[in-house]
C-alpha cells in the first residue's frame, strides 16, 4: 500500500482562549487533490499554516513521507517541497510583480547583484503559463484583487513545489480565470504534484478533488471519496445540520425610492477606453436588494467606490439620496449622508489588524458610546456585543485580536460595524468572498431582515447563484457600461452571462 505523503497525527492548536484545532488526524496520498472543507472557524487555514511552516507552535505530529517534521518557518517547508497560496493575500504592494514572485529568492548575476531582468523574464513565463498578461514590472499594489491572487499563484508555482496548499485560490477570480486555474491544476497533477485544496464552493470541490476531509469546530469529522458522496452530505457534515432547512424568509415589499444615480461616469486616464464607468444610471428602493453582476474589470467595485466617495478620481453625474443630491468626496461624507460600504478586500480595506474584535466592530460608532468627550467602555461593549449576537460571530469574547478570527468571522465583524451606523443604503462589495455556506446563509438572512426594516441594499458578487438568491433586481455591467437589468423572476445565469460579455461598443440595454 502506498505510503501517505502527509500524515497529520492528533494536531491541536489554541490562540489564547480560542481552540482552533483539537486532535485532528488524517492522511494525504501522493498525487491526489485532497479537498479540506468546513465552515469559517473550523480550523482549515490554521491546519494548512502548520503544514506550510507559518505556524510553528502546536501539539501533535506532522509526518512528511513517513518522517516526523517540525518546521521552524516557511523556508523549512519549502525545502521539502511545500508551498501555500494563502486566502489572505501576502504581497508587498510597493514592489513589482516580479519582485513579489521572487521575494526572498532573488536571482543574482555573475557579480552577485540582483538580476531584475532575469526575474522579470521568468515571472513573465510563469504568468504566461497562467494565461495572464500582467506586466511583471507593474507594482503589485496597483492591481485589483483578482490579479493579485494570480500573482500569489505564480509565486507558489515558481518554487516547483511537490505539495501545494491552495487556500480559497478562486475566491476573487472570474469564471474564465477559474477555468484557467483548473487547467494549471490539471497540468500540475499530471506532473505528480499533491494538492491540498480549501474551498467553500461545492461545485469546485466536486469537480477537482479525489477525496474530501471535513473539519468542524476544530475537529476532524470525516474523509469521503468524492465519487462516493454528494454536496448535500458534505454540507451537512460541515455545518452539523441540513443547510437547506435555513429559511431566509419572505421578500420585503418595495418601498419608496431611496437612491437614484444618473449618468455616473468615471474617467480612466491613459487607457484606450478612456473610462472605468460610462453613463451608469440606477434606482434603489427601500426594502429591496439590487444585485450588480459583471466579470472582473466590469466596474462593479468602482461603482460602489464612487457612491461612497472612495474613488481616487472624482466621478461625474448625479447621486440623489432620498431625493436630495449628494456629492460624497470622502467616505466620511458618505457615512454622514447615510451610506455604508463593506469592501471586497477585508485585509487591506476592512479590518484594523492591530485592534481587538470589539473595537473593530464599534470603530464607526464611537460617538454613540460617548458621554460628552469621554468614551463609555460599557456602552461600547454593548454595541459590539449586539452585533456579535445578531451576526453569530464566532469569537471568545470582544478582547481577542481580530486576526485570531477566521476570514468569514472577520467579514461579519465588518458588516456589524457598518450596521451600527444605521445606514439608509448598504453597499456590499462581494461580501461573502471566502465565506462558508453556513455563514453565507446567515448573511443572506441578515440582508433580508434589514430590507424588512426598510434598508436599501446594493450587492455585487462574483457568484451568479448568490445574486439570484438574494436580489430583487439584477443590473449587469460590462466594461464599465450598463448592458442589462432584470427583475429576479426574469433573470437566469445564461441571460446575465450574455449581458456580462457584451462588448463596450454595444450600448443597447436589455430589460
Amino acid at each position: 500500500m502506498t505510503q501517505p505523503v502527509i500524515s497529520i497525527n492528533r494536531i491541536s492548536k489554541r490562540f489564547g482562549g480560542t481552540r482552533a484545532l483539537h486532535e485532528v488526524s488524517f492522511d494525504v496520498m501522493p498525487g491526489e487533490l485532497h479537498a479540506i472543507c468546513g465552515e469559517n472557524g473550523a480550523g482549515k487555514s490554521t491546519l494548512m499554516k502548520i503544514l506550510s511552516g507559518v505556524i510553528t507552535s502546536y501539539e501533535g505530529e506532522l509526518l512528511i513521507d513517513g518522517d516526523v517534521v517540525h518546521f521552524s518557518g516557511t523556508k523549512d517547508a519549502e525545502s521539502v517541497g511545500i508551498s501555500i497560496i494563502h486566502q489572505e493575500l501576502n504581497l508587498v504592494e510597493q514592489l513589482s510583480v516580479a519582485a513579489n514572485i521572487f521575494l526572498g529568492r532573488e536571482l543574482r548575476n555573475g557579480l552577485f547583484l540582483r538580476d531584475d531582468r532575469a526575474m522579470e523574464a521568468q515571472a513573465a513565463d510563469l504568468l504566461e503559463s497562467l494565461d495572464c498578461d500582467i506586466p511583471p514590472d507593474r507594482l503589485a499594489g496597483s492591481l485589483r484583487v483578482g490579479d493579485q491572487q494570480l500573482i500569489e499563484i505564480a509565486k507558489a508555482l515558481s518554487i516547483n513545489s511537490r505539495i501545494l496548499v491552495m487556500d480559497e485560490p478562486t475566491s476573487a477570480l472570474t469564471e474564465s480565470e477559474v477555468e484557467r486555474l483548473y487547467r494549471v491544476i490539471a497540468k500540475l497533477r499530471s506532473q505528480g504534484t499533491t494538492i491540498l485544496y480549501i474551498s467553500h464552493k461545492m461545485e469546485e470541490v466536486f469537480h477537482l478533488s479525489d477525496r474530501i476531509t471535513v473539519l468542524r469546530d476544530g475537529q476532524f469529522i470525516a474523509t469521503r471519496n468524492t465519487k462516493e458522496t454528494t454536496p448535500g452530505e458534505i454540507t451537512k457534515l460541515m455545518v452539523g445540520r441540513d443547510i437547506e432547512s435555513l429559511e431566509l424568509g419572505p421578500r420585503s415589499q418595495r418601498g419608496e425610492l431611496v437612491l437614484e444615480v444618473r449618468n455616473l461616469s468615471l474617467e480612466w486616464p491613459g487607457h484606450a477606453r478612456g473610462y472605468r464607468l460610462k453613463d451608469i444610471s440606477l434606482e434603489l428602493y427601500r426594502g429591496e436588494v439590487l444585485g450588480i453582476a459583471g466579470l472582473m474589470g466590469a466596474g462593479r467595485t468602482e461603482l460602489l467606490e464612487c457612491l461612497f466617495g472612495a474613488s481616487t478620481l472624482e466621478p461625474t453625474g448625479e447621486i440623489l439620496l432620498e431625493g436630495y443630491p449628494i456629492k460624497p468626496r470622502h467616505p466620511a461624507d458618505a457615512k454622514q449622508a447615510g451610506l455604508a460600504l463593506v469592501t471586497e478586500d477585508r485585509k487591506r480595506l476592512g479590518i484594523f489588524n492591530t485592534m481587538n474584535v470589539g473595537r473593530n466592530i464599534s470603530m464607526c460608532s464611537l460617538r454613540d458610546a460617548a458621554i460628552g468627550p469621554m468614551l463609555n467602555s460599557y456602552q461600547e461593549e454593548q454595541l459590539s456585543e449586539s452585533m456579535v449576537e445578531k451576526l453569530r460571530i464566532k469569537t471568545a469574547g470582544l478582547t481577542p485580536p481580530i486576526g485570531a478570527l477566521s476570514g468569514g468571522n472577520q467579514q461579519k465583524c465588518i458588516v456589524g460595524r457598518w450596521l451600527l451606523t444605521g445606514p439608509k443604503v448598504l453597499l456590499l462589495d462581494d461580501p461573502t468572498r471566502g465565506v462558508d455556506v453556513g455563514a453565507k446563509a446567515e448573511l443572506y438572512r441578515v440582508i433580508r431582515s434589514l430590507c424588512a426594516e426598510g434598508l436599501g441594499v446594493i450587492v455585487t458578487s462574483s457568484e451568479l447563484p448568490e445574486l439570484l438568491t438574494i436580489s430583487d433586481r439584477i443590473m449587469v455591467l460590462s466594461e464599465g457600461r450598463k448592458t442589462a437589468e432584470f427583475r429576479i423572476e426574469d433573470a437566469t445565469q445564461e441571460k446575465i452571462m450574455e449581458a456580462a460579455t457584451k462588448s463596450w461598443q454595444s450600448h443597447e440595454i436589455d430589460r
